[in-house]
């Protein structure tokens, strides 16, 4: 049986019960995929990930990819190589692909609804299967003959990468020491290392296309000097697609990883030996800009791949406690012939269960809300409409959706851990696994403190406040839109945790202005930044709450209505929904106020402390 325990019909309640895509698919942007066809799709992947894709995770997991230093090649295990080619014979990476390189047009909603089933039984896959929308990345920014690459690397479905890090630059990319040389011919020639290059080296495809930051010759310090270079590992006729040869870019290592060993993270040289050829993206030196179209996809996915494995560890922890027989039932604990009863008759267990669930489920509906501002992002652009407000919104809620996303998934998997007992620290059961797997989510394209920062210095404090101050207002309108009273009979209703939430809203606003503060004193005083550092990861984390907090009682309030008509399954669906909203109101949203009240009193302490006191 799969490891992958997927959920469709949270994914179907979400996009068209509570977010209303079927008002949108098949209309406008997206005429060619209508509703009936989106569930179609969903129905479809999921059927794959879970029969044909998920196993060789585990698989590539015990038996990962060897490194040949003689040839510098990585090959994968053989079940990794069966299940990626029937995902690309699937032809399902070609929706959301520009229709100039084959592609179909598809809501960014339903595509990261696609990415969770597929990030959720086999990550690495996914990651693999990414060089089609580097192809669109060159379609969208690069030359007229640079174009021609990306219809190569659909057509011959080229591998692709991201190559931001080296070794002695880590995070501060800006310090980044490959140079590019420029030759007669217009190409350029790039010299360097760099590190912890995903999918950077294997034998998946016939090439595999890094997009390079590197500092051409002359150019200034810092980001603003890099720019972006299209470096193939195969020199090929641009034409054709003929490969011409080995270009020079090399893996001198294969990482040996704490988990993900299925993706392969290599070291890779440039110009060592024989010159590494490339072509200056879109022949503008705008480096950092065009490869934020890639960074901001790529943490889009990470995020989505953390809640993925959340979900599947929270499901099958679920599973596990249905049918794990322990101890008596604690308010018999008096009677010796008690019988033994399933571990979700104990009230820590269902506590730690529905914790678990409330997160996962919450944080799915934060990946499906983002993506439905992108869709109306590409709905107003198609209509030639100001789509600013939407872009600002997204581009706040990305950090929260990848930091706050990645550390609340890695911190309940260890929960979903815990249900199972001593047998989850066993390999014959996932969890395990998914733990090791996901601790890369919150490193991956920038670290939560990076992202942190990014939030309030550049999603917050460049933007004005405007997009938090929209945001604050949607959760305020619908709370006051809201019906108030006992429709549920858990005790003190909607109303209760819809307070709940107005109160953590008014902690957020409060800390942001805390902070705002702060950053404002340190144009007089510079080391008041380092109060705005102290608090930044705690900002992130308040905003994530409180954004899942409203989408939790959003959902709640969908599932109320639809209850009163409910059959079947879908009544314990809906109650479902109902208990978890009111369980994250009652126990999540409250600890917003000590976070206020931290933050408030954060002081110069901590940084005037010396470093040998550590």
């Amino acid at each position: 049986m799969s490891h992958y325990r997927s959920n469709l019909r949270d994914l179907e309640f979400n996009l068209f019960e509570v977010l209303g895509r079927d008002a949108v698919y098949g209309s406008g942007a997206f005429a060619d995929l209508d509703g009936a066809t989106g569930r179609d799709v969903l129905r479809q992947v999921e059927r794959l990930a879970v029969e044909e894709l998920a196993d060789s995770a585990v698989l590539a997991d015990r038996d990962p990819p060897v490194f040949d230093p003689r040839t510098a090649t990585v090959s994968v295990p053989e079940p990794l190589r069966t299940a990626f080619t029937r995902f690309m014979d699937g032809g399902w990476w070609r929706l959301g692909l520009p229709r100039e390189l084959g592609g179909t047009d598809c809501p960014p909603s339903l595509y990261w609804a696609m990415a969770e089933l597929v990030l959720g039984a086999n990550p690495a896959l996914w990651m693999y299967s990414s060089g089609p929308f580097f192809a669109s990345v060159i379609q969208r920014l690069g030359t007229a003959r640079q174009r021609e690459i990306a219809r190569r690397m659909v057509d011959r479905l080229w591998g692709a990468t991201m190559v931001l890090t080296e070794p002695d630059a880590g995070s501060d990319v800006g310090a980044a020491r490959t140079r590019a040389l420029p030759q007669p011919d217009g190409t350029w020639h790039i010299e360097g290392v760099k590190r912890f290059i995903t999918n950077g080296e294997h034998d998946l495809a016939e090439n595999i296309v890094h997009f390079v930051l590197a500092r051409p010759q002359g150019a200034g310090p810092g980001t603003k000097g890099l720019s972006l270079f299209i470096v193939p590992k195969y020199d090929f006729d641009p034409d054709t697609g003929d490969l011409l040869g080995r270009n020079g870019v090399h893996a001198t290592r294969l990482d040996r990883k704490m988990g993900l060993k299925a993706s392969t993270t290599v070291e890779l040289a440039f110009g060592a030996g024989q010159p590494a050829k490339g072509w200056l993206m879109g022949d503008r030196h705008d480096g950092i800009r065009q490869m934020f179209q890639v960074i901001e996809f790529a943490r889009m996915m990470v995020g989505t791949k953390a809640i993925a494995a959340l979900s599947t560890g929270y499901l099958n922890a679920l599973d596990y406690a249905r049918s794990r027989v322990q101890g008596g039932d604690l308010a018999r604990a008096a009677e010796r012939d008690a019988p033994r009863v399933t571990i979700t008759h104990h009230p820590d267990v269902r506590r730690s269960l529905m914790t678990q669930k409330a997160y996962a489920e919450g944080l799915r509906a934060l990946v499906l809300y983002v993506a439905t501002i992108q869709d109306g992002i590409r709905v107003e652009e198609a209509a030639g409409e100001d789509a600013e407000a939407a872009r600002g919104l997204n581009d706040l809620l990305l950090p929260v959706l990848k930091g706050y996303g990645s550390e609340k998934s890695y911190e309940q998997l260890a929960q979903s851990l815990q249900i199972l007992g001593g047998s989850g620290y066993l390999q014959e059961y996932p969890i395990e696994q998914y733990i090791r797997d996901a601790k890369i989510d919150t490193l991956y394209e920038g670290t939560t403190a990076i992202q942190a920062q990014d939030f309030f210095f550049r999603k917050i404090v460049r933007d004005r406040g405007r997009a938090l101050t929209a945001l604050l207002r949607e959760i305020r309108t619908f709370l006051a839109d809201a019906p108030d009273g006992d429709g549920d009979g858990d005790g003190d209703g909607p109303a209760a945790a819809h307070g709940r939430l107005a109160r953590a809203a008014s902690d957020l606003e409060a800390m942001a202005g805390v902070m705002l503060a702060d950053a404002a004193a340190s144009e007089r005083a510079p080391k008041a930044v380092y109060r705005v550092g102290l608090n930044a990861t705690r900002l992130l984390l308040a905003c994530g709450d409180v954004v899942v907090g409203y989408l939790l009682l959003r959902g709640a309030a969908v599932a109320r209505h639809r209850l009163a008509t409910a059959r079947g399954g879908d009544v314990a669906f809906y109650r479902g929904k109902i208990a978890a909203a009111a369980f994250f109101a009652d126990t999540v949203l409250p600890l917003l106020t000590a976070q206020r009240e931290i933050a408030g009193h954060v002081d110069d302490t901590l940084m005037e402390l010396p470093e040998d006191a550590f």
